[in-house]
């Protein structure tokens, strides 16, 4: 591959990076902000639950909620939602009027059909075949207590249409009581018990949605962050799984004259529904963040985790080359939500291996691409209505028009770059590109904009191409004004050449959007009289070695050019206005330019990090194969890169213990695995010499040591619920990784957890990796043929006295488990513990480990059905995915052999006993 691309051999390395920080399980940003207008509901929730349940069993309820969940004291008047309790069998859930649905083990509706379950922003969509999944995953805020848990696995009832008809849109204050008064509202108690909060992001947001929905007959609050593009399919879809009762959205969304397309969509799908309006203010992400560490169980605590931290050490950090902001969001939100078909991400695979192989389309697309404004957050802009015709409103509406004059003329220059690409997917956006409705826009515009009117950096550069942006003689009187404008401007500018003659200084015209024109001198080109400026010159203010200061008259003439800048947008903000509404009917053109252009930055950040490390194209069987891969961060973050080291997962060999001394780089390896997996399902090539992956439709990861005291939950019980939550929601195609489990409670406890944990995962095809220091869990492989053991070797080298003897890590991992002994006697000896201290603590260890430790022997037997089974597993996986010719495949047949017979001896006597 090297010599395929020997163009960027010569590239510097960037210091920028990634990661994927798991704890519990992997999770993505949640929307904190749509949870606070919920809060009435789950207060309500959590105080009435008593009194639904029968009698029986309040005491064990109230005791399985102390330490679950909290809700904190408030005098307000708090709603009440009364919904009944039965539920409609799962045979019936079909015919109930609404879509059939699947609940998991924990009682969540899920939307039927495959769907990655990684994390929970959903991809953008993509054109020309690029099938990410849709299904959003989302983290979950669980309240359920043991007394409850029976409503957990009942069926989701579908939602009947009410009979009356939406009322319109009230407004509320969250934390203030109302209750729910549709004339429907009896029909409703047996149909729809979910009220959900939606909002849409802002700013660097912008393009995703946020969602918080609360079911009122199961306790739970579920959260999700997707990525969505405008025409809204995944909201409204995810709300028609929901069947909300209610819906509750920012006042802003729905104002008069100036309602957002998403409210109207939703208001369209959804006629039936009780819409509740807000302020935008009680949407606050603070607040949000508050309840969720008060009400959330601890197992769900990654609900808190950020994708990028502030660093850049993330995953992100590492990929994003991308340059544009359509391009980073797409990016954000392909890490959040990975691709699970196998056709999708070798699509994009062959896209950056093309990239990768031809110098000239790789840079003349990213010179391209690199001249993109954000194309969606400008589509959003231009489509909108303002509620008043403001100066800053009319300025905005021009920008935003040169800024799509600018996107519209780079259109020619992208179809020139994609012209001779090969692959599918790239042919597919070139063909895209030759839509004539791109032409008819730029001419309708050229009509009326100068040709010459472009996006330029600088903020009087822009303000002048927005004053001259319309064509002369189209109106008289703005041609008036912008002359009576460059009158202004020159007059400032000599009036600034008599002041410096007059005083015999170097002045000189500057400009800024907050003060207007102003003076400017170098401080080290002139000797001031007395050191001070002259009296005239007012608002003095010195940065570095410049002298910034303004005057009476000029501050005057800035007015003057302000007034005249207002007449002149406002005339000009009439004509943009004109041509915006013969340009609406084509614009539609312009969402698949933006898909376009971002799906394109992706792919040119997946082959520009590349060029940067040696990657390799993964392939997707039924096998994980890792050849000499490494950890992309620490690649990044270290001075040498990282050693390397060998995976090999089977259906025959699906749990993996790793054992190894502290520091060996156990949980560096772990990281490493579900980083590539990450990698390779979003369509990157990984830090490896060859790596085969098999799809996971889930990852789930039990990492770290620490205790919760907000939920009064220890160590062990974090540990507890965490690995609960795995074993209710893995399946045959996740990943799961566990470092370490049981440390927090007595080895013998800790060792027995652990024993049934791993029977447990072992009974699934899951893809498992398990690290621990218990060395009696590495016998398991007695009993179960597919567990493989793998341990961190290190060495032990004595000082030049030879007298102490120290650990040396190599961070290489091979087959086996450890056999090391006592090494956290040997690390602890390196700290600052007393040699008595340590001396004593060997002794006490040999002695113990006399007494209690068994060295566990696999009978000859038990080594034949091992043997047995390993050749049987090995030969269905060559008959499903061997390319060997006849020649080759009989070499590796006999190799295979020869391996079972030195596997099996007992085997390979009889059979020699039978011949004799």
């Amino acid at each position: 591959m090297a010599s395929r691309r020997p163009w960027y051999t010569g590239l510097r390395r960037r210091a920028s990076f990634p990661v994927c920080a798991c704890a519990g399980f992997m999770s993505s940003p949640v929307p904190p902000f749509c949870v606070w207008p919920l809060v009435p509901a789950l207060r309500e929730m959590l105080r009435g639950s008593d009194e639904r349940r029968p009698a029986a069993r309040e005491e064990e309820a109230s005791a399985s909620y102390s330490g679950r969940c909290s809700s904190s004291s408030g005098t307000e008047h708090l709603p009440r939602y009364h919904f009944g309790l039965l539920q409609t069998p799962l045979s019936t859930a079909g015919s109930a009027g609404g879509p059939q649905r699947e609940a998991d083990s924990l009682g969540r509706v899920v939307p039927p059909g495959p769907g990655p379950q990684l994390f929970s922003a959903a991809a953008g969509d993509s054109y020309f075949g690029d099938k990410s999944s849709y299904a959003e995953n989302v983290s979950t805020m669980n309240f359920t207590s043991s007394s409850s848990a029976r409503g957990l696995n009942s069926a989701w009832i579908g939602k009947t249409p009410l009979s009356s008809s939406r009322s319109g849109c009230r407004s509320r204050t969250p934390l203030m009581g109302y209750s729910v008064t549709s004339s429907s509202a009896v029909s409703a108690h047996l149909v729809a018990s979910v009220i959900v909060a939606v909002v849409e992001g802002r700013g660097l947001a912008r393009g995703e949605v946020g969602m918080a929905s609360i079911d009122l007959k199961n306790p739970e609050v579920v959260l999700s962050q997707f990525a969505d593009n405008t025409t809204y399919a995944k909201v409204i879809t995810k709300l028609k799984i929901l069947t909300p009762l209610e819906i509750i959205m920012s006042n802003t969304a729905c104002d008069t004259g100036n309602t957002t397309k998403l409210f109207s969509l939703i208001t369209d799908n959804f006629k039936n529904v009780t819409f509740t309006t807000v302020q935008r203010k009680y949407f606050n992400e603070t607040k949000g963040l508050e309840y969720i560490e008060q009400l959330c169980t601890s197992e769900f605590s990654t609900v808190l985790m950020e994708v990028q931290s502030k660093n850049g050490h993330t995953l992100f950090g590492v990929l994003n080359y991308t340059k544009t902001p359509g391009g980073s969001r797409r990016l954000r939100s392909n890490i959040l939500e990975p691709l699970v078909d196998a056709e999708t991400i070798n699509t994009r695979l062959d896209c950056i291996q093309e990239l990768l192989q031809d110098e000239e389309l790789f840079f003349s697309l990213q010179a391209v691409i690199s001249r993109f404004l954000d194309t969606e957050q400008l589509l959003s802009i231009l489509v909108q209505i303002p509620k008043q015709d403001t100066v800053n409103a009319a300025e905005s509406k021009i920008t935003n028009l040169i800024y799509l004059k600018h996107t519209l003329e780079l259109v020619d220059p992208l179809k020139a770059a994609l012209k001779s690409c090969k692959t599918h997917l790239l042919k597919a956006y070139y063909s895209s590109l030759e839509d004539k409705r791109f032409g008819i826009i730029l001419e309708k515009i050229k009509t009326v904009i100068n040709d010459d009117t472009r996006y330029t950096k600088g903020c009087l550069n822009m303000r002048t191409q927005k004053c001259y942006a319309v064509r002369p003689n189209i109106n008289e009187f703005l041609d008036i004004a912008r002359r009576t404008y460059t009158e202004i401007v020159d007059d400032i500018a000599g009036m600034i050449t008599q002041l410096g003659e007059k005083y015999n200084l170097p002045l000189k015209m500057s400009f800024s959007s907050a003060r207007g024109f102003f003076i400017q001198m170098n401080a080290e080109c002139a000797a001031l009289p007395n050191g001070q400026l002259p009296s005239e010159f007012t608002k003095i203010t010195k940065m570095k070695n410049a002298y910034s200061f303004t005057s009476a008259d000029l501050i005057k003439m800035n007015e003057r050019c302000q007034e005249s800048l207002r007449e002149i947008y406002h005339m000009t903000y009439l004509i943009v206005c004109k041509l915006l509404s013969e340009i609406y009917e084509h614009i539609h053109c312009l969402y698949k330019l933006s898909d376009t252009v971002s799906m394109l930055d992706m792919l040119l950040s997946f082959a520009h990090a590349c060029t940067l490390s040696d990657y390799v194209r993964p392939e997707f069987t039924d096998t994980l194969a890792i050849k000499q891969g490494w950890h992309p961060i620490l690649e990044k973050i270290s001075v040498e890169k990282p050693v390397s080291n060998n995976t090999y997962i089977t259906e025959g060999s699906n749990f993996i213990i790793i054992t190894g001394p502290n520091m060996s780089g156990k949980s560096t390896y772990l990281k490493q695995i579900a980083l590539c997996q990450i990698m390779a399902q979003i369509g990157s090539y990984v830090p490896a010499e060859y790596s085969s992956f098999r799809i996971a439709e889930q990852i789930f990861t039990r990492i770290g040591m620490d205790d919760d005291i907000e939920t009064n939950s220890s160590t062990f019980m974090k540990e507890m619920k965490e690995i609960t939550y795995i074993m209710q929601n893995a399946n045959d195609k996740s990943l799961i990784i566990i470092d370490e489990l049981g440390r927090g409670t007595s080895t013998e406890e800790g060792i027995g957890i652990c024993y049934s944990v791993c029977e447990y995962l072992l009974s699934l095809k899951a893809f498992t990796l398990f690290a621990t220091h218990f060395l009696e869990l590495c016998h398991i492989d007695a009993l179960y043929p597919n567990v493989e053991n793998n341990h961190f070797e290190v060495r032990h080298v004595k000082n030049s006295a030879g007298n102490k003897e120290k650990i040396t890590y190599t961070y290489i991992l091979s087959k086996g488990h450890t056999e090391e002994k006592n090494y956290g006697l040997k690390a602890a000896e390196v700290s600052s513990l007393p040699p008595s201290i340590i001396l004593d603590a060997k002794e006490i260890t040999t002695h113990i480990a006399r007494q209690i430790l068994q060295k566990q022997r696999a009978t000859p037997e038990t080594l034949r059905q091992r043997a047995v089974y390993h050749l049987a597993t090995r030969l269905v996986q060559t008959a499903r995915n061997s390319r060997l010719d006849p020649d080759s495949l009989r070499i590796f047949l006999k190799g295979l052999k020869k391996k079972y017979e030195a596997d099996c001896p007992v085997s390979g006597q009889a059979q020699t006993e039978d011949g004799q």
